[in-house]
Order: C-alpha cells, then sequence, then structure tokens
C-alpha cells in the first residue's frame, strides 16, 4: 500500500473536528474523547505512517509491554494531594535552609528604636523575627503596619537605609 503522507496531511487539514473523529476511528478502531484538532491531526497522520511503513518492532512492543504497568495509568487526577496519601511526602525530611542575614539589621537580641508621633517604638530583633510591644512579627513591615495603621515599607520606616 502505497501513502502519500502530505495529501492525506492536507485532507487531514481540510476536516472539521467532527469528520476528525470519524477518521479517528477508521484508524484506530476506537472513540476518541478529544475534541482538540490538532491531536486529532497529528495522531491520525502517526498510525496512517505506522500502519504504511511498519510501525514499532515486535522487540519494541514487548518492552513497552514489560514497562506498562496498567495500574499506573489514570484517566483523572487525584482530587487532592495530602501529605497522608503520598507516602513519598510523609517520610520526606525537613531540611532547614539558613537564611542570609539582612546587613541593615542588628543581631538577634538587637534593638531598633524609632520616635513616631510623640512616642518612643522599641522593636527588639529575634532570629526568626521581630517583637513589639509582646507581640512577635516575621518582617518590619509588619510592624510597621501595626504601628501606623497603613502599609509601609519596614526598612523605611525604621530608617535603616538601602541594603548594600
Amino acid at each position: 500500500m502505497s501513502l502519500n503522507i502530505s495529501k492525506e496531511m492536507s485532507a487531514l487539514e481540510q476536516m472539521t473536528v467532527g469528520q476528525l473523529q470519524d477518521r479517528y476511528v477508521e484508524v484506530f478502531g476506537e472513540q476518541v474523547r478529544s475534541r482538540h484538532r490538532q491531536y486529532l491531526i497529528r495522531r491520525i497522520a502517526w498510525r496512517l505512517q505506522a500502519n504504511a511503513e511498519g510501525g514499532l518492532s515486535e522487540r519494541a512492543l514487548r518492552r513497552a509491554e514489560e514497562l506498562a504497568d496498567d495500574a499506573d495509568v489514570r484517566l483523572t487526577p487525584p482530587r487532592q494531594a495530602t501529605v497522608a496519601n503520598d507516602k513519598r511526602l510523609a517520610t520526606a525530611k525537613v531540611v532547614r535552609v539558613p537564611v542570609a542575614k539582612d546587613p541593615r539589621l542588628p543581631p538577634p537580641g538587637g534593638q531598633i528604636t524609632r520616635k513616631y508621633k510623640g512616642r518612643i517604638i522599641l522593636v527588639t530583633v529575634l532570629a526568626d523575627g521581630f517583637e513589639y510591644l509582646g507581640e512577635r512579627y516575621r518582617s518590619l513591615t509588619a510592624v510597621a503596619k501595626a504601628v501606623t495603621g497603613s502599609h509601609m515599607n519596614g526598612f523605611r520606616f525604621f530608617g535603616l537605609g538601602a541594603a548594600r
């Protein structure tokens, strides 16, 4: 059987999605759920060429069957992944990566002060954040927002200058 791939491709390009689905059934012998036009064209062209020129070798087909495990094939993705469902995540180790200390900040235990609206604002620097009036904050920006009630850059509010 002689196959003119360019002629077949031009014919496929002219077909509607419904016609491509019908052609897919003719070529593969099974229904297709996809309505993606380019996918259908490529799959049909591949099958026509494989039928005309002989697809995979017997050895390759046997190896593919050995590797394929029908249990691993999913038609739909899992609804949600949780640590309890994923054994890899449940046994994973948590590794803490040290974060480079910002040179604008004093060392942990140090204090940052600023006068704001007639009162002294005193913030203690912690290893993992900041403390102001007994409350812990993750960033200076959060402290500045607690003090002023509006969002602003924490380093600018406390006058700590630009990063070097």
